[in-house]
């Protein structure tokens, strides 16, 4: 299964947050590089998530 792609698709289709595209690289299915092509910003494994602001 080619996650990136589909993956890349949902945000692009906007049905993604950049939240969920990050939890897919924390779950090893894209790379923080893959992170960076499909949302245009840097991984940060140490910014914390929606939930804990």
């Amino acid at each position: 299964m080619n996650w990136f792609s589909i993956i890349k698709k949902f945000y692009g289709d906007g049905d993604w947050t950049k939240e969920q595209v990050a939890a897919a690289v924390v779950m090893k299915k894209i790379t923080p590089e893959q992170y960076e092509e499909i949302t245009g910003d840097k991984y940060e494994a140490d910014k914390p998530s929606a939930e804990e602001s």
